[in-house]
């Protein structure tokens, strides 16, 4: 779907830099040679983007002018229809998977608004209603407090010792960055899907993805967009 909304608007100015958050190089590697994009895809295997932009769940999106100053901060970002809301449940599936499909389902999305928003920045630059103020962008930039801070610390020694094989002393870091921090589902999802690929419940950590979202209510998932 990004590579049907950059070529409509690269000619008109615009490029889109897709950046996969994802320990697994391998499995993000897979999916972008498939979907075959025209535009930079990066793999961030240490989650930087997400420490340095405060993206705490994906899609995000950020735009940034020719200047490179951020004109929005990062916000719910789909630029189509979720899969997912668009695809039947089979009954047939495996029970985890088939109620974690149904959650999916109930997650609010917006793309005609957001792609709508973007159209006009891509047409109207600056003068877009679109396009914030530094100061609005401030203001609408998760604060970062000390917890997050640490979390961040947590989560990156986490990902290392995982890469070092130290599967027992990541997991305590993994469950410190969620406890710091425990809105990031960035941070959830990665060691979720270290433990096991569907995210599902598992010894190593309290909390699984239908599990939480079950228990913020599906549609509170993303926040609405403040356009």
């Amino acid at each position: 779907m990004w590579q049907e909304l950059r070529t409509e608007l690269h000619p008109r100015g615009l490029e889109i830099v897709t950046v996969a958050l994802d320990a697994n190089v391998e499995a993000a590697q897979r999916v972008i040679e498939a979907a075959k994009p025209e535009h930079p895809s990066l793999i961030d295997e240490a989650h930087l983007v997400d420490e340095l932009f405060g993206v705490v769940n994906v899609p995000s999106g950020v735009w940034i002018d020719e200047e490179g100053m951020i004109v929005r901060p990062p916000e719910p970002a789909f630029p189509g229809r979720s899969a997912y809301r668009m695809t039947h449940v089979p009954d047939n599936l495996p029970p985890q998977l088939k109620a974690m499909l149904e959650e999916a389902q109930k997650i609010r999305t917006e793309p005609e608004k957001y792609v709508a928003a973007l159209r006009d920045w891509v047409d109207r630059g600056a003068g877009s209603e679109y396009a914030l103020s530094r100061g609005e962008v401030i203001e609408r930039s998760r604060p970062r407090p000390i917890e997050e801070a640490e979390g961040a610390a947590h989560f990156e020694l986490a990902e290392h010792l995982h890469r070092r094989g130290q599967t027992d002393d990541a997991v305590r870091h993994f469950r410190e960055a969620h406890r710091l921090q425990p809105d990031n589902w960035t941070y959830k999802r990665q060691a979720w899907s270290l433990a096991d690929p569907l995210q599902g419940p598992t010894e190593q950590y309290e909390g699984d993805w239908l599990s939480d979202v079950r228990k913020i209510g599906a549609e509170n998932y993303y926040p609405p967009l403040r356009m």
